[in-house]
């Protein structure tokens, strides 16, 4: 009886080991997953006043727009995972809307500095986009893992909590409108 006793409490503290472990493994990658996005996120903040120079002189009357990308890029340098993910969005809608008004300016269009940068942010915006999804896919396994019977248990124990998703809400979730 006692060997069956032992044999218990040996492998429930093996389970306890293993959990606790899983943790700090999920705990380290959504950790990861999250700087991944902020080094895109510092790319693309770093790119945008470039961007904002190269199109000031054509695009006079879109000042608005500029306005808006120069204020929410501020919002990224510190807040939440809700809040830079409202940010990005912003600048994402902006960006799209200057890209889509670089049209009307062929000047502009055809500088290869503009070119350039579009290109760049626009690489930029695929690394963010596989790098929230990454992030979000790190998070369901960290938050799943938090919640299931008897992981959870241990969860508990040592402090282990579920992470916040990376979403866009309301307006950001519609297509952008751009008028001339």
């Amino acid at each position: 009886m006692i060997i069956w006793i032992g044999i218990g409490v040996g492998i429930v503290a093996l389970y306890t080991i293993y959990a606790y472990n899983r943790f700090v493994t999920l705990t380290s990658i959504v950790d990861n997953a999250w700087s991944q996005i902020d080094v895109q996120l510092k790319r693309r903040y770093d790119l945008i006043p470039n961007l904002v120079e190269s199109v000031k002189g054509y695009m006079k009357h879109e000042k608005g727009v500029l306005t808006e990308i120069t204020k929410a890029r501020a919002s990224l340098i510190s807040g939440t995972v809700a809040d830079k993910a409202k940010a990005s969005d912003q600048i994402s809608n902006a960006l799209k809307t200057i890209f889509a008004v670089a049209e009307s300016y062929p000047k502009l269009k055809a500088s290869k500095n503009f070119l350039m940068l579009q290109e760049e942010l626009a690489g930029t915006e695929s690394k963010i986009a596989y790098a929230r999804q990454f992030y979000n896919d790190s998070v369901m396994d960290l938050n799943v893992k938090v919640q299931h019977v008897p992981s959870a248990i241990i969860a508990r124990l040592f402090g282990f909590v579920g992470k916040e998703f990376f979403k866009t809400e309301g307006a950001e979730r519609e297509a952008v409108k751009v008028t001339f």
